[in-house]
């Protein structure tokens, strides 16, 4: 049984929302937000190498990028390598982008635990510290031990 009932998710996804509320006051919706991470993380990848990953059709690619371009998040640059293609880079812009992502995050979390008596607080981010590292370590083995909960639960389900 899942003591936690999801709710770490469950608030995980109020930030989100709150977080896309906010963006698109700044003219990002998530999908263009979603390109300019990419952009960010893969400076110097065609539209093409985007469109793959993101999982994206051709000309909602194309739309995105020339909307990025035009808000001033978001350069293109010719390939040296084929004269048919450009490359794709994040400005400034789009950097400080982050950083404003990052802090309407921040702003909602200081919020949410505002309310919170210091040494529950104390007690609550230690301890969310310890499952943060827990999770993480899990990822780096490959989530292996996690998936074989997930093979044993689904085994079990199937033998009843």
């Amino acid at each position: 049984m899942d003591d936690t009932q999801r709710k770490m998710t469950k608030i995980a996804r109020e930030v989100g929302k709150f977080t896309v509320q906010m963006m698109k006051e700044e003219g990002i919706g998530t999908a263009e937000f979603d390109v300019i991470h990419f952009v960010r993380h893969h400076p110097g990848a065609t539209q093409t190498n985007m469109r793959e990953t993101l999982k994206i059709d051709k000309g909602a690619a194309a739309k995105r990028v020339a909307s990025l371009e035009h808000k001033g998040y978001l350069i293109r640059k010719p390939n040296p390598e084929d004269g048919r293609s450009q490359l794709l880079y994040a400005t400034e812009k789009a950097e400080e982008l982050k950083n404003s992502k990052a802090q309407i995050e921040t702003i909602f979390y200081e919020w949410l635990l505002e309310e919170l008596p210091e040494k529950e607080k104390a007690a609550f981010c230690k301890t969310l510290d310890a499952l943060y590292w827990r999770s993480k370590r899990e990822r780096q083995a490959g989530f292996e031990n996690v998936a074989r909960r997930v093979r044993e639960k689904t085994e079990e389900g199937s033998a009843e």
